[in-house]
């Protein structure tokens, strides 16, 4: 099998794919539902419903907060319990609207059937009409940047789309569920991208998968004989290729300049394969995001697995699916090992990016004690962006802003490979993400003053 792969750093930490042959499972209604209103980048939602309020599966609970944003709709039928702040991934108490679950009635404009509904059979899905039902919907990225999808399909003036690339590399160790998910819904996958090809009116679209998924790669590849516009490109195992820039170089080999410049720059539309299933349901199903698939692993686990989650469900109620915490002591996280944020509580809801839910034991979590930079240039030789991470965490620390700009600090994807491959286990992220930040706010401060 012919492979490719980004041209810039790049690690391969080990994969622990432990829920790789699990097949995805429903999980159980919440008792009680928590969905915040910031399950995207942007301006968060606005809640349009009220204490006492009954809603069903599939209610739109609150509205955009602006373009860059998206609605939120209720994953459950019950009674609105209060609008009032609750704690999410980010650790924080921010506002939500909390639903009491009693039974499981959906609304009735969602097509529920298992009928695939194909593209070229709707005329009347227009390239308008597509980008609206996905902003409708409220479908965002899903693999961890949420993103409003319908902003992505609106390209600025001066930036003409070529292809979409639907990332299905799952590059972070433990997670399965775009593996998964790619297995049990290739079909609607594949309509998926032609629908998200309409959308931006290209003809060429791209699914790029690692080869430690050969099945995937087998599957979609014979789905897909037929038809000369979609191409499945097997890729290298390599850390971070799920990021958009490395994907975009490893699939089409063009490289996105620095920020300002963004995939579209270079002709690329980049969406994840959760993503391209969402788009599937959204415009041929009329079905709102509120579920996703979802790992839930470790280590010591007993049971892991994937699941089909209906958002606002806690992530005490999935780990207790796999066979509740292990002893000791543990760290969760939201998301994989290498890019996912610790969380406070087991209280934290499932929202519209939550791929994973990772336990690691102490021993996997614990940091050592960080010691002087031997000058190594190991972070150097992995930073798949070029940068120089050593120089960007000790400019951060000193407050050197200007410098840090300069040399190009925003251009970090908070990928961790660096402090991963740092041979004195020195906390680089941590002092980068700090002056990213701060380099950012002074970016935007100077742009409002003009």
């Amino acid at each position: 099998m012919k492979t490719r792969t980004f041209r810039i750093g790049g690690i391969h930490p080990a994969e622990n794919k432990l829920s790789n042959d699990a097949v995805t499972q429903p999980a159980p209604l919440p008792k009680q539902a928590v969905f915040p209103m910031g399950q995207h980048i942007g301006a968060p939602a606005k809640p349009i419903v009220k204490k006492g309020d009954k809603v069903k599966v599939g209610t739109m609970i609150a509205e955009a907060g602006g373009f860059v944003s998206a609605p939120v709709y209720s994953s459950v039928s019950g009674t609105v319990f209060k609008v009032d702040n609750a704690i999410d991934a980010s650790g924080y108490m921010r506002p939500a609207v909390i639903i009491n679950v009693e039974g499981d009635e959906w609304e009735e404009s969602i097509d529920r059937s298992d009928k695939l509904e194909r593209l070229e059979d709707h005329p009347e899905l227009t390239p308008e009409e597509i980008i609206n039902r996905v902003k409708t919907a409220g479908v965002v990225g899903m693999g961890g940047a949420c993103f409003p999808t319908h902003v992505k399909l609106c390209p600025p003036p001066g930036t003409t789309p070529e292809c979409v690339i639907i990332n299905g590399v799952e590059c972070e160790p433990y997670i399965t569920s775009d593996f998964r998910l790619m297995m049990e819904k290739a079909d609607e996958l594949i309509e998926g991208v032609k629908i998200l090809m309409a959308a931006v009116k290209v003809h060429k679209g791209y699914i790029g998968i690692e080869d430690n998924k050969p099945e995937a790669i087998e599957l979609l590849t014979k789905k897909l004989e037929s038809n000369s516009e979609i191409e499945v490109i097997p890729l290298q195992k390599k850390y971070p290729q799920g990021g958009e820039k490395q994907l975009i170089d490893a699939v089409i080999r063009r490289q996105v300049p620095a920020p300002p410049a963004i995939p579209i720059n270079v002709g690329a539309i980049v969406q994840n394969a959760g993503t391209a299933v969402a788009v599937y349901e959204a415009v041929m199903k009329r079905k709102p995001l509120f579920e996703r698939y979802t790992t839930v692993t470790g280590k010591k686990l007993a049971k892991p697995g994937n699941f089909l989650v209906r958002m606002g469900t806690s992530f005490g109620e999935l780990i207790d699916l796999c066979g509740g915490l292990p002893e000791g002591d543990n760290k969760i996280l939201a998301g994989g090992p290498m890019m996912g944020k610790a969380v406070n509580s087991l209280s934290v809801p499932v929202g519209k990016g939550q791929n994973s839910i990772t336990i690691l034991t102490d021993d996997d979590a614990h940091r050592k004690t960080p010691q002087p930079c031997i000058r190594c240039a190991k972070c150097v030789s992995v930073c798949p962006m070029g940068l120089e991470p050593f120089l960007l965490a000790s400019g951060s620390a000193l407050k050197k802003w200007e410098l840090m700009e300069k040399e190009m600090i925003t251009s970090c994807i908070e990928c961790g490979s660096c402090q991963y491959t740092c041979p004195a286990h020195r906390p680089m992220l941590d002092n980068i993400r700090q002056g990213k930040q701060t380099v950012m706010g002074i970016i935007r401060g100077r742009a409002a003053k003009k």
